[in-house]
């Protein structure tokens, strides 16, 4: 390391368009730590949030964004076993848990209400080296790319809703609302599922519809009661709701079948000012889905590894950290469905 400060993309206040780059130093890790030198981070929606400042989590100012990373082991804290430096790896987002919490104890830290992720409630990885404790470390196979393996937690946020927290069986008929990162992603898990997906896009995704494709998924412009009604008249088995907006459940309710789910993975920080009956009246299950666990990032960077799981689609461009604002910006406009940055 012949600097002692890198280039970083920190979101410093909560007014909107916050986000500016700065010299940070290069972090001091604890004993149970390892320092991370980055190879990409991916760009993810709610980093965008916070650039926007429409987001409805704490955040602790400044910050730098960034939970989408993989990157190599540069230095290691002295109680570390089972690592070197070298080593290819990717991080889980938790980067703080109270290993005490009940949730915790059982595997669930990512449901722990004191958790605290990178990008929002500790430094994250939009610059060159973080500092990440060493439970949160998965090992990156050598054939996988860190422009690929770097997605592996929206990938993982996709995994846990359709397979962790949704009922998905061969042949159901499954909708996605929300053409973006994790709404794709959602439709192409519930595809190896054996599911048949539609996602539903606005005219103003219309870009992203050959993305869509690319996985096997019909797309649908707009309304979509007739393709959730083509088996028996009575609605989709599950409605994935990907979408940044709190209205769309109200579509999800419209779509879904009696005794069917829906899972809502996608934010929206405004009220939804519309009656929630329709889940009452048709005996369906409302779903939340958060984050994702140890066992959830193994499973996933195997199929990421064999090809079965392909995010090469959906990576719109590489950026350098010192050009994050083009990149924001494209994915902002919906012009591409994922950035990845690269630290200088």
């Amino acid at each position: 390391m012949s600097s002692t400060k890198s280039a970083a993309v920190v979101n410093y206040a909560e007014e909107k368009h916050s986000v500016e780059i700065r010299e940070i130093p290069i972090p001091e890790i604890g004993e149970e730590d390892i320092l991370l030198e980055v190879e990409n981070v991916g760009v993810c929606g709610s980093d965008l949030h916070q650039w926007t400042s429409d987001h409805s989590w704490p955040v602790n100012y400044p910050v730098v964004l960034g939970h989408e990373f993989g990157g190599k082991i540069v230095s290691l804290g002295s109680k570390v076993a089972g690592w070197k430096v070298g080593d290819r790896v990717v991080s889980e987002t938790a980067a703080v848990i109270d290993s005490q919490n009940p949730l915790s104890k059982v595997g669930l830290y990512n449901l722990d209400p004191t958790r605290k992720g990178f990008g929002y409630g500790v430094n994250g990885a939009m610059t060159r080296f973080v500092r990440v404790p060493a439970r949160c470390l998965h090992m990156v196979p050598e054939n996988l790319s860190f422009e690929e393996a770097c997605l592996t937690e929206p990938c993982c946020v996709a995994y846990n809703a359709v397979v962790g927290n949704s009922s998905v069986k061969p042949g159901d008929r499954v909708i996605v609302i929300g053409p973006g990162t994790i709404g794709i992603l959602c439709a192409a898990v519930a595809k190896l599922c054996g599911a048949e997906v539609a996602v539903i896009v606005l005219e103003a995704d219309r870009g992203r519809l050959e993305i869509a494709k690319k996985y096997g998924c019909e797309v649908i412009i707009g309304k979509a009661e007739k393709w959730a009604k083509k088996r028996d008249g009575l609605g989709a088995d599950l409605i994935i709701d990907a979408a940044g907006v709190s209205e769309t459940l109200q579509i999800a309710m419209q779509l879904v079948r009696p005794n069917g789910q829906i899972t809502k993975v996608g934010w929206g920080p405004k009220p939804c000012n519309f009656s929630l009956d329709p889940i009452i009246q048709k005996n369906v299950r409302l779903q939340g889905s958060f984050s994702h666990n140890w066992a959830i990032w193994e499973r996933v960077i195997t199929l990421l590894a064999s090809g079965a799981l392909d995010v090469k689609p959906i990576i719109g461009g590489v950026w350098p950290i010192t050009e994050w604002k083009a990149a924001f910006e494209k994915m902002h406009k919906g012009l591409i469905v994922k950035a990845v940055l690269k630290p200088v």
